[in-house]
């Protein structure tokens, strides 16, 4: 039996689906996958942070992984900024809320 290959950008998009709605098996059965399939490129991105595996060659592992470290970090600064945001957000709704006579 003949192993069929998927490109890398189809691996994400099928994990990031997984993670969105919480079943593999549903998700495994939209796109006509095997549920282990699935479940191992879950597995890869959980251990490796992506789909995509890690390179060979120490020195191309280490600036990949940097790489991955450094895109890891912006996207977490991006996020808090957005929670920083809706707290503040929050904050005021909560003290319009709490007034005597809002107008």
């Amino acid at each position: 039996m003949k192993k069929k290959r998927y490109d890398q950008e189809f691996k994400e998009q099928v994990v990031r689906e997984c993670q969105e709605v919480g079943n593999i098996a549903l998700v495994a059965r939209r796109h006509g996958l095997s549920k282990n399939t699935v479940y191992n490129w879950l597995q890869a991105t959980r251990k490796n942070g992506s789909v995509i595996p890690l390179p060979r060659d120490v020195n191309q592992r280490l600036l990949e992984a940097e790489n991955r470290l450094e895109s890891l970090a912006r996207e977490n600064d991006q996020l808090k900024r957005l929670v920083a945001e809706k707290e503040l957000e929050l904050a005021i709704l909560r003290e319009l809320r709490d007034r005597v006579n809002p107008q």
